[in-house]
């Protein structure tokens, strides 16, 4: 499909090239032949006049112009072929050149167009798989349960805690596709905030993951007021904290650190896990990316966490990255704007 539109574009755009290259050349022949015009009338009438001065003393003064407006006319003539030959191949080399770069720049100007295509087949695709996977579970347990002729008040009751169970999931994933949208649409209001206090509320919220995996966090934060949306700072720094507990250690630590760079406040969440696959890193902000898939089956969640972490953050005019510690572990680091 991308081919042939290359192709077209391609078609278009040497199209165009080739209708501007013509009108040029068109223009820059009348404008050449006039000035050779005007150049033979000029030399014509300096001629015509050193003629009747007796500058030519042995034909009539008819039979000399007359010679002389034959070699010119000839002349002129021969310019005007060579002028002509010299932009037909004008416009064949710029049909050619141009032809390169029109299939080169339609290339350039696809890529976003298809690399956006490509990863909108592979959200749907990863979205309807963890979408039909909750769902067949319930399904498949409904129907094993239903074949038994007696259960159990506890067989019955163990069946509707894990059809709540992948209700949750279900409840999870569409509530982060719906915020994922409405990051990208709905401009948030920023106001100066303190960071300390948002990181002390994400910190609260996060014990109770850290405590059933025996994850200790610290904390070293001098305080500052930060611009940005309190709520959705609040997911952000707990989507970090989560992403770091979750794939750190148990009994590990996770460390908030924060630091003035000039005009910024850089708020960095570090773990003590194996870091992050170098193929991985480039696409670790990716919707429904998980990578390392032998550390990410072990580890529930459908790799939207990242995805929307990062349009939060441009969601308040911040940056985001990651990297991998030489010591071992995850670095996340917010880049926030402190506010004047």
């Amino acid at each position: 499909m991308f081919r042939s539109a290359r192709l077209k574009l391609t078609l278009f755009y040497l199209a165009a090239l080739l209708v501007f290259s013509l009108a040029s050349t068109n223009i820059v022949r009348l404008l050449a032949e006039n000035q050779f015009d005007q150049s033979d009338a000029a030399q014509r009438g300096e001629v015509e006049h050193l003629f009747s001065h007796g500058f030519a003393i042995r034909l009539p003064l008819g039979n000399n112009m007359f010679q002389y407006n034959s070699v010119q006319q000839t002349q002129n003539g021969l310019a005007k072929q060579q002028l002509a030959r010299e932009l037909i191949w004008t416009n064949i080399g710029a049909l050619v050149l141009g032809g390169i770069f029109s299939y080169w720049f339609a290339g350039r100007t696809l890529h976003p167009i298809e690399e956006a295509h490509k990863a909108q087949a592979r959200f749907a695709s990863d979205a309807s798989h963890e979408l039909r996977t909750p769902l067949t579970n319930m399904k498949v347990e409904n129907e094993v349960f239903l074949r038994q002729r007696h259960f159990s008040e506890n067989e019955a009751r163990d069946l509707i805690g894990s059809n709540l169970e992948e209700v949750e999931r279900l409840e999870n994933l569409s509530t982060s596709l719906l915020d994922l949208t409405r990051y990208n649409q709905v401009p948030l209001d920023l106001k100066a905030l303190a960071i300390g206090q948002l990181v002390d509320e994400a910190v609260t919220r996060a014990q109770k993951h850290a405590k059933a995996r025996k994850v200790t966090i610290t904390k070293n934060l001098p305080d500052a007021r930060i611009e940005g949306h309190y709520d959705s700072m609040l997911q952000l720094v707990g989507i970090i904290l989560d992403n770091a507990i979750k794939y750190g250690p148990e009994r590990g630590v996770v460390a908030i650190q924060g630091n003035r760079e000039g005009a910024n406040y850089v708020v960095s969440v570090t773990d003590q896990g194996s870091g992050i696959a170098p193929a991985d890193l480039p696409h670790i902000f990716d919707r429904l990316y998980r990578g390392d898939k032998a550390r990410s089956s072990k580890v529930s969640g459908y790799g939207l966490g990242l995805a929307l972490a990062r349009e939060i953050a441009e969601a308040n005019h911040i940056t985001i990255t990651v990297r991998n510690n030489k010591g071992g572990g995850a670095r996340f680091a917010l880049n926030l704007n402190i506010a004047k």
